[in-house]
């Protein structure tokens, strides 16, 4: 199954980018080998591929959890647009996140079985 996840959210304030991503890393482990994911961030969500973040001890970490949504096979970009908009250029985000375009996003939606958008 070909999953695609849209995130709106800042990091922190609320818990959406979080929960998404809970959800993102769950749906790797539990379907390993039969699950593809892609993660769009758009507006202000870009700011969870900010590279180091700090955060309080025992807080969660966007940026730890996007680099795991990573490292287990999935697919991650961010606004180009919403990215110069906040000021934060590509060699600002962590490890395998690339700076994406709504034209990928256009291509990602065509190619996802189930969107889910938080």
């Amino acid at each position: 199954m070909k999953y695609l996840f849209i995130l709106n959210d800042a990091p922190y304030g609320t818990e959406r980018s979080y929960n998404a991503l809970r959800l993102a890393r769950n749906l790797l482990k539990k379907g390993v080998g039969q699950v593809e994911l892609k993660v769009f961030l758009l507006g202000d969500a870009v700011a969870c591929a900010k590279a180091g973040q700090k955060v309080p001890q025992g807080f969660y970490n966007i940026g730890d959890m996007l680099g795991m949504v990573c490292r287990a096979g999935g697919q991650i970009a961010a606004c180009g647009t919403c990215m110069d908009a906040r000021g934060i250029a590509a060699a600002d985000l962590i490890d395998g996140v690339n700076r994406g375009t709504l034209d990928e996003l256009t291509e990602w939606a065509l190619w996802s079985d189930k969107e889910f958008v938080f």
